[in-house]
């Protein structure tokens, strides 16, 4: 996702997807020291030290205790890749097809299937409760959180006092640290426990810490809305609570793929070329988690998927180099198999593909421009 265009309703699945292609959602893998890449790790920054400082008293005016604002700064600090990557991904984007070769891919229908037979009767009690169809809900999960694998491990203090302090969107990331104060004194959750993405969006479905004070709940009834734990209650009935206040209509499918059993609803052409949608009201709840066409379909194909349906039916037209993605499979097992790792097989071109692709190049001679194209893929035969 871009943080800059979508609405900040929600957590982090992203209509501009993440470099690697392991996940959709904007939570930062663990790796590195501490479990986190060292550019988001605590470094000295005066200026931002004297910003807490002054940020205290707004806090207080805030409702925000002192011995809170002690225990949720104690072993925070400036995180320089916050910054970095706040800035870097508002232009990274994909097309519709590359979207749901991610969102949609082999191994995340087969981890979602899982995830629903394990939790099946959670997700349905739900959808009676919520009237949100608990396939949608499991599909959220997803496309957040890799089904609850990628929550993040960035300390949502830091990240979130990082953002405000670097005045880009300082007022809107005060508000989420304000919010997330919040929780910590409310008891939701210790401030050691309170971790995130890189951009301050908790739990298994990603919620931003404004929404999370908002649409919540304690679903299990133990006392606390908790959306970090290992189980996934919380999280996924609070993502039900939400679609349903923000316009979900009992029954109404979100949409579909025109002439594939969808829906009578508005008919949408997100790529030009590629498969036409009907969508209905449902598709426009969903665009109130994120908004954005792609991740809308995405979430709703892989909701069909996960209950047993199958792929698009429609083809997609080739690319701008001219290459179909059974083409830049191809490309990628090809590149691979010669030593030059692309990262994985699945038609998406990202930067592995790209630095894989510029390595074959110059082992050959070849301008290098990390550029596919159909006479890569035929002098790779």
């Amino acid at each position: 996702m871009t943080l800059s265009r979508r609405h900040f309703g929600l957590g982090l699945g992203v209509l501009t997807l993440a470099a690697c292609t392991g996940g959709v959602s904007g939570v930062v893998p663990s790796g590195g020291a501490g479990g986190l890449p060292s550019d988001l790790l605590p470094v000295p920054n005066a200026s931002y030290d004297a910003w807490v400082n002054s940020f205290r008293s707004r806090a207080a005016a805030s409702g925000i205790s002192q011995s809170t604002l002690t225990a949720a700064f104690r072993g925070t600090g400036y995180l320089p890749g916050c910054v970095k990557r706040d800035r870097n991904q508002t232009e990274f984007k994909r097309s519709l097809e590359d979207y749901l070769a991610i969102a949609a891919s082999d191994e995340r229908i087969s981890k979602g299937r899982a995830a629903f037979a394990r939790h099946g009767g959670t997700l349905q009690t739900l959808e009676g409760r919520y009237g949100v169809d608990a396939e949608i809900i499991c599909a959220i999960w997803g496309l957040e959180s890799f089904f609850g694998e990628r929550r993040g491990d960035v300390p949502v203090i830091s990240a979130t006092s990082t953002l405000a302090f670097d005045g880009r969107r300082g007022a809107f990331f005060e508000s989420q640290l304000i919010a997330a104060l919040k929780i910590v004194q409310n008891g939701d959750i210790p401030a050691s426990r309170l971790t995130g993405s890189w951009a301050g969006a908790m739990g298994h479905t990603q919620f931003i810490p404004t929404s999370y004070q908002a649409f919540a709940v304690d679903f299990t009834g133990d006392g606390r809305r908790d959306i970090w734990s290992d189980d996934p209650t919380d999280s996924l009935a609070s993502t039900a609570a939400y679609l349903q206040k923000n316009g979900w209509t009992r029954g109404v499918k979100w949409g579909g793929e025109v002439g594939n059993g969808a829906p009578q609803g508005s008919i949408i052409q997100p790529q030009q070329g590629g498969p036409r949608f009907a969508v209905t009201s449902n598709f426009r709840a969903i665009k109130r988690y994120n908004n954005s066409d792609a991740y809308a379909i995405g979430v709703g194909h892989l909701a069909d998927r996960i209950a047993g349906a199958g792929p698009l039916r429609s083809s997609f037209p080739p690319d701008v180099n001219g290459l179909t993605k059974d083409d830049r499979i191809a490309l990628q097992q090809r590149l691979t198999a010669k030593g030059f790792d692309t990262g994985g097989s699945d038609g998406v071109i990202g930067p592995n593909s790209e630095k894989a692709i510029s390595a074959f190049q110059a082992s050959r001679g070849m301008p290098v421009t990390g550029t596919p194209s159909q006479a890569l893929l035929a002098q790779l035969s």
